[in-house]
């Protein structure tokens, strides 16, 4: 056989060039990493430009016939990586022709390193035909565009688009740009895109990264087409989507595809340029909207929900990718300090950055700084009008992004629930503020639903669980705790203390305070929580020095408001056990230190309990001009509030008419974040009021509404004191027989209480008359 039969030792296309001899593809000089099987059918096609390579031929050569392989799947993986390697694209080929059920085709023009053409994109001879030859040519060719056109159609038809039904997996962009700014950016900013969807719905964060513990992979693991595929049929999904990015030139090429996750066939793949970096977001946007319609999506709600990714999100790369590590942050790792500092460094970069303010406002909120979380909130509520309709309706479903209005909020909820019926975000919101007005079987429902939508979600785990114990479900919630991985469930040791404690199982909730200590942003919950357990039980010196290990665990941990409350929590707590100074020195610490939501009615309640009408009444006064549409402090703590102020000043008739705003809404959750403690109160004020003014059936029956619902009102100090507010109550009315019982039921709780407690003395001496 002569040399020249033999193909070239180096053979160029387009900007690549392929060095037979040392097996190596580059690009613009550049080596590409390219594994033996893509690279060896690149060869093949190289060798027969504008010819087809039959599939069978490809296995003939790669694949030896003793080897048990499943040829099909590892074919097209094995063409996919070489597309992706090429930047090429099976719809819209610039290189590598798909001929279904035949085989493939290399349409490109090759040519060796003397610059010989090997081939032309229509796979003909360069060599003028001879007339002979020309209708055999144009038949040909006639015949092949029918071919061609009879596929497209065939495929088109047989393509599987995705349904309502279906799932996406997301996995990382391939970045050969060299440059870091876009690790981790492109696949937020493709998230963003597609979230936009009604009908497209991504497996969640937490269900990637359950699944991969599933694959025994760290949760940080890169998705790549291989690890994103694998994951995309654990999950049962449609399809697994990822993208790549590249720089050719000046000129950033940016492709999207979509794989069928069982068999690795190209269900659609999307391809954009950038004329520079500034542009990279936009082409961005532009490729995964032609994706959504790729893949099924009607043409209406692909042009109705479309906002531009750059109004979206924000037109900095460095914004972005900063947003996208500050979710890492909060959700992968759970750390709170590092996801505020990376929202804080989205924000400095891009001022009108909504969402960055938003997850600011998130993550204050949740750990219950709800000055900061409002502060947060209100700034992306402010600019939320030039986001996506997905995330505009999330920031106005946000209470803290607005002025605190439920009934507002939860319109948005349930409108975003009907528009994104897969998204548990809705649900979840929803469940915690029909907790917060005391609904709570509606509540459970919308957090069954939010689980069942995002069952791996951590927070949303917990909140079934709370869901539970505020019904008095303790062995419901028991199972939830346990069917619910172990990932699942946020703060874990605060879940089981609260189970333990309804439980009077000391020896646990012992064992999960110990569990937390040292774990900045949990350490501190447990011990206020420790703190509310020992004066419930009258051990109101134990109850002090955990407040202030608490209030100094949060402030090491940069949480101080939350810190400032355990004061206002304690100056309360004081109030009520009778010790008026002490309390007074609390809320002067408490107000000293921050202002707050939830701190300055603990500190207003505590100075009203410790009959300082004039403090209380300023605090008060100051609460309502703050928050004027605020649903829980206008209907929860201000009636609270103003009814205690009102029988300061003996008149126990206004108080009962001040409370009766607070009526609906009394057994709700007020407060914010995780720490939900000054529950119940308009309820036991009432209960006072009606005592004042001698109308003990009345009285009775409001004390025995909070001892009812003691998954409510759980370790609070009113929680115990209502069995002897219950025994002041039958004494009015002349029943001593079950005041003694209620006397009795308090007593006993407080066997072990510290002996100089004023209540303490006051019930004993109650007692002792009643003998």
């Amino acid at each position: 056989m002569s040399l020249e039969c033999h193909p070239p030792a180096l053979l160029r296309f387009g900007i690549f060039e392929v060095d037979l001899r040392s097996r190596e593809l580059r690009k613009q000089g550049v080596r590409i990493k390219l594994q033996e099987q893509p690279f060896h059918i690149l060869t093949v096609l190289l060798q027969r430009p504008g010819e087809v390579v039959t599939r069978e031929e490809l296995r003939s050569q790669n694949w030896p016939a003793d080897t048990f392989v499943d040829f099909d799947n590892s074919l097209n993986t094995a063409i996919n990586k070489l597309r992706e390697a090429l930047g090429d694209s099976a719809d819209n080929p610039r290189f590598i022709e798909t001929l279904p059920r035949r085989g493939y085709r290399f349409i490109a023009p090759a040519a060796g390193a003397d610059g010989t053409t090997r081939g032309t994109a229509a796979g003909v001879s360069a060599a003028a035909p001879t007339p002979s030859r020309k209708i055999v040519v144009t038949v040909a060719v006639v015949l092949l565009a029918a071919g061609i056109a009879g596929g497209l159609l065939w495929r088109a038809r047989q393509a599987r688009r995705l349904t309502e039904k279906d799932t996406i997996v997301l996995g990382d962009s391939a970045n050969s740009t060299g440059d870091p700014v876009f690790d981790g950016t492109l696949r937020e900013g493709l998230s963003v895109e597609l979230e936009q969807s009604p009908f497209l719905s991504l497996v969640s964060e937490e269900g990637i990264r359950e699944t991969l513990r599933m694959m025994e992979r760290p949760a940080n693991t890169r998705l790549t087409p291989e690890i994103t595929r694998e994951v995309c049929q654990r999950t049962n999904s449609a399809a697994a989507l990822d993208g790549s990015i590249a720089l050719i030139g000046t000129r950033y090429n940016l492709i999207l595809r979509a794989v069928n996750c069982v068999n690795g066939d190209l269900l659609a793949s999307t391809e954009a340029q950038a004329s520079d970096k500034s542009h990279v977001l936009d082409a961005l946007g532009k490729a995964a909207s032609e994706m959504r319609r790729r893949l099924g999506e009607s043409l209406s709600t692909v042009q109705k929900f479309n906002t531009p990714l750059e109004q979206a999100t924000t037109p900095s790369l460095e914004a972005l990718q900063a947003y996208n590590l500050g979710w890492q942050a909060f959700f992968a790792h759970g750390d709170n300090a590092a996801a505020v500092s990376f929202f804080q460094r989205a924000a400095q970069l891009d001022p009108n950055f909504a969402m960055a303010y938003w997850g600011m406002a998130q993550t204050y909120a949740l750990f219950g700084e709800a000055t900061l979380a409002g502060e947060s909130g209100r700034k992306a509520y402010e600019l939320r009008e030039r986001l996506s309709e997905l995330e505009r309706l999330k920031i106005e479903c946000d209470d803290s992004a607005g002025d605190n209005n439920l009934m507002k909020a939860m319109r948005s909820c349930e409108l975003g629930a009907r528009m994104y019926p897969r998204d548990a975000f809705f649900h979840e919101d929803l469940g915690m503020y029909l907790a917060s007005l005391g609904r709570y079987e509606a509540g459970l429902q919308e957090e069954l639903e939010a689980v069942r939508l995002a069952p791996y979600n951590a927070y949303y785990c917990g909140t079934v669980v709370y869901a539970y114990l505020l019904l008095n479900r303790v062995q419901d919630a028991e199972v939830a705790a346990k069917e619910a991985p172990t990932k699942c469930v946020v703060y874990p040791a605060l879940i089981l203390y609260d189970i333990a404690f309804y439980r009077d199982d000391a020896a646990e909730m012992a064992r999960q305070v110990g569990r937390a200590t040292g774990a900045p942003g949990v350490e501190d919950l447990l011990l206020a929580m420790d703190a509310d357990t020992a004066a419930y039980f009258g051990h109101l010196g134990k109850a002090r020095e955990l407040s202030r290990r608490a209030a100094d665990s949060a402030e090491l941990a940069a949480e101080k408001e939350t810190a400032a409350g355990y004061h206002a929590v304690s100056a309360l707590r004081e109030a009520l056990f009778g010790d008026a100074a002490e309390a007074r020195q609390q809320a002067t610490v408490a107000k000293r230190r921050l202002t707050g939501h939830d701190l300055d009615y603990g500190a207003a309640l505590a100075l009203a309990y410790a009959g300082d009408a004039t403090r209380g009444q300023a605090l008060a006064d100051d609460l309502e001009k703050r928050f004027p549409e605020d649903t829980l402090v206008q209907f929860n703590y201000l009636p609270a509030l103003r009814a205690k102020i009102a029988l300061l000043h003996s008149n126990p008739q206004q108080a009962l008419d001040i409370l009766r705003v607070a009526a609906p809404y009394e057994l709700g959750l007020p407060a914010v974040g995780i720490y939900n403690w000054p529950n119940l109160y308009p309820v036991y004020v009432r209960g006072e009021a009606y005592l004042a003014a001698h109308r003990g059936s009345e009285a009775a029956a409001e004390f025995q509404k909070i001892l009812d619902h003691r998954g409510i009102v759980f370790n609070e100090p009113i929680g115990a004191l209502a069995h002897l507010q219950l025994g002041r109550a039958y004494a009015l009315q002349g029943n001593i027989a079950k005041s003694r019982a209620a006397y009795q039921d308090f007593l006993a709780l407080w066997k072990d209480a510290d002996p100089d407690i004023p209540i303490l003395k006051e019930a004993k001496a109650e007692f002792a008359k009643l003998q």
